[in-house]
């Protein structure tokens, strides 16, 4: 289980030594986790992460500089591909399934088509592509509850699930499965971390039709998911995003936010799943 999965650490050839966790059942290629803006190994749903593992490999790490991670952390996507492809040669790994959610998307997609042998299937989750209109940066009301230290929980309800009865529920049991590990947890990402990463994803966001044409060269199968409720990455940009790849398939999930995969969690899992196979 993923609660229980202890914190591994691996030395990579650009001389960071990454936090990783690792479980689940052995299969080749292995389904490598890449977290959103802030994310740690404790962000991750146990229950997601759980579903998941019951039928692949699943490996999350914390990129240089973040977290139990060393090293700097990545100003850049481009960075997080190189940091990436060198926790994976660190660990041997020739190609793997990627799911990528939120800034983790971001990762994917460039990581496709820089490094296409890389990559098997992509899972884009709650993500948008490079350049896309309306994505540069995140609102001010987005930013008044992720962009501060400490985070409370009203912040995680506001952020990642729906204004909604249903929805905010959900969330008060996906913050109760977040704090079930009490012990080996991770750290919190540093303010000079935070500020890099949203370095990252403002430029990702910066408008560039021609950056939206590169997604042409994205060949493998990718399966785009949201909320059809996200405040972060509006949701008529998963439709962009689907409509650009040449082999994708979009589902939207109901009365859910940026966090649908976590209120989801059965049937996403379900979902990547058989998508994968």
């Amino acid at each position: 289980m993923y609660v229980d999965a202890p914190n591994q650490t691996i030395e990579a050839a650009n001389g960071v030594t990454y936090a990783y966790r690792r479980c689940g059942t052995p299969h080749s290629p292995p389904l490598l986790l890449l977290q959103h803006f802030r994310g740690t190994l404790d962000s991750w749903d146990p229950a997601l992460v759980d579903a998941l593992a019951a039928e692949r490999d699943v490996i999350a790490l914390d990129h240089a500089g973040v977290a139990l991670s060393t090293g700097q952390v990545c100003h850049s996507v481009r960075d997080l591909v190189r940091d990436t492809l060198a926790f994976m040669s660190a660990l041997g790994l020739d190609q793997v399934d990627v799911l990528g959610y939120s800034m983790g998307g971001f990762t994917a997609q460039e990581l496709a088509l820089l490094r296409p042998r890389a990559v098997r299937r992509l899972v884009l989750a709650a993500t948008a592509p490079r350049g896309a209109p309306g994505v540069q940066g995140y609102t001010e009301d987005v930013l008044a509850h992720a962009d501060f230290d400490p985070l409370g929980a009203e912040d995680y309800l506001y952020t990642f699930f729906r204004h909604t009865g249903t929805s905010q529920r959900s969330g008060l049991e996906f913050l109760g499965r977040y704090i079930e590990r009490e012990d080996d947890r991770d750290v919190p990402v540093t303010a000079a971390a935070r500020d890099a990463q949203y370095d990252a994803v403002v430029e990702w966001g910066t408008p560039d039709h021609g950056a939206l044409q590169r997604l042409e060269g994205i060949r493998q199968p990718v399966f785009v998911a949201g909320g059809d409720h996200d405040i972060v990455i509006p949701p008529r940009v998963f439709h962009l995003l689907g409509g650009l790849l040449p082999d994708a398939r979009v589902k939207i999930y109901p009365d859910s936010g940026h966090g649908f995969l976590f209120q989801h969690h059965r049937q996403f899992a379900r979902d990547v799943l058989d998508f994968l196979s």
